[in-house]
């Protein structure tokens, strides 16, 4: 028998840190029975229960030879033989892992009021951990179940009523772990719906406040703070049309030309005053004064936004009739290279590119103009200047380019004629919003 096995087995050796010895060899034999590989030196080797144990060549000790007297034949080693060597440490370990889980749960619950996402989930991993390495410890002991022979009976009951009473105390905690789940989704779900009215009330209070602003405080101020944004939008989008004009090979001058012809300009890049006045000549035609609601319009900063929400509105419709009018589709086809813009456009949607969205802002302020004009004065009214009309600082405005030699003086007003109008002119009640024309000087 002696010669047979001769495997040598190191002295034991008690350790001042007997339940942290424990603990780490049922990790051990956890670990390595999961992936079927086990050290031969190593004491709880679970996984080969074929191998033989030796008796210990050295330095033998009292528990060891009593150990040693109980392997008449060659067995697994098990977690019996510890608890025999140490004693009771390891069950009190097994205490501590529970009163540490009972910890972690407490911050659990602490975690929740107040309520903090992270403090949340760090206690749930600790208790998760936790119940993980009570699991193990279980799942050793029942598949090394202690033998009644190695064992005092009244020892081997005791320990059972303490296992039984430390696993009804985990399905418990289990149980009110579920619970708390179960709170905390219910919790998840009361913060989404508060979220949800806290945004329609926002929604709510920004349409007041926006009904408020230009429907309650409709006068000329606002329409002539309105028709400045207009000109200035119409001429914001004449600057990027120009661009793609002037990238795609177009003959400028010819264009130019094209829109008035025999405009005697002052200054060879004031020929840009032509595509502007092409512009606001096609944004303005047709149009017929009329009161209308413009605050769905107004509380939204991005005009896109507008057309999104109500594709099938007057103002969706009208966008939709003026880019088709002002970009031609050839004109389109040397810009982007295709026609999908425009198609988009043609099936009652809006695409939200650079191009389209500096046209939107522009149609946002005509429309925004026409639809103020009637809302403070019903029988308000829109008024162009032809080619050729003498200049009347009453009713027109020269655009900044043109502010020069005698504009506005009455030598100015009967030397100077107007070549193109940029921008038609308004009459609201009394008050005349004077339209911005391009002058040249008659010698």
């Amino acid at each position: 028998m002696e010669s047979e096995y001769n495997t040598t087995k190191p002295p034991y050796k008690p350790s001042s840190n007997i339940s942290g010895l424990l603990v780490s060899k049922f990790a051990k034999v956890c670990k390595l029975r999961s992936i079927g590989v086990l050290p031969a030196e190593n004491p709880l080797d679970s996984g080969n229960n074929d191998a033989p144990l030796a008796e210990d060549s050295s330095d033998n000790t009292t528990e060891d030879t009593e150990c040693d007297k109980r392997r008449i034949h060659p067995q697994p080693a098990d977690v019996s033989c510890e608890l025999d060597m140490c004693g009771e440490p390891q069950i009190l370990n097994l205490f501590g892992i529970l009163s540490a889980l009972k910890s972690a749960y407490v911050r659990l619950q602490a975690a929740h009021i107040p309520y903090d996402p992270d403090k949340i989930i760090a206690a749930d991993e600790l208790v998760v951990s936790y119940l993980g390495t009570l699991s193990e410890i279980k799942h050793a002991y029942k598949e090394k179940q202690f033998s009644k022979s190695k064992l005092d009976s009244s020892h081997l009951e005791s320990l059972r009523s303490e296992v039984e009473v430390k696993e009804r105390f985990l399905e418990k905690l289990k149980y009110e772990n579920q619970t708390k789940d179960s709170e905390i989704g219910r919790l998840k779900q009361e913060l989404q719906s508060l979220a949800s009215r806290n945004s329609k009330l926002v929604e709510i209070l920004r349409r007041d406040r926006v009904e408020t602003r230009y429907a309650g405080v409709l006068d000329v101020t606002m329409f002539q703070n309105s028709f400045k944004e207009a000109a200035k939008s119409i001429h914001d989008f004449a600057k990027p049309l120009i661009s793609l004009m002037m990238a795609s090979g177009w003959d400028l001058d010819l264009a130019a030309k094209s829109i008035d012809d025999g405009v005697a300009y002052s200054r060879r890049q004031h020929k840009k005053f032509a595509f502007e006045a092409y512009i606001a000549w096609r944004m303005f035609h047709g149009v017929v004064l009329e009161s209308y609601n413009i605050t769905d319009v107004m509380k939204f900063d991005d005009p896109i936004d507008a057309l999104i929400e109500n594709p099938d509105s007057g103002f969706a419709r009208y966008c939709r009739k003026k880019y088709l009018m002002i970009v031609h589709p050839m004109m389109e086809m040397s810009f982007f290279g295709n026609l999908d813009q425009r198609n988009f456009v043609l099936s009652g949607k809006h695409p939200r590119t650079p191009f389209y969205q500096i046209f939107a802002k522009m149609a946002k302020w005509v429309w925004i103009l026409q639809g103020v004009a009637c809302s403070i004065d019903p029988e308000a009214e829109i008024f162009v200047v032809k080619r050729g009309s003498k200049f009347s600082d009453a009713y027109m405005e020269p655009i900044e380019q043109d502010k020069e030699g005698l504009v506005g003086s009455d030598e100015g007003q009967t030397t100077q004629r107007v070549e193109l109008m940029v921008m038609p002119g308004f009459r609201i009640g009394q008050t005349v919003v004077r339209s911005r024309v391009y002058l040249s000087k008659i010698k």
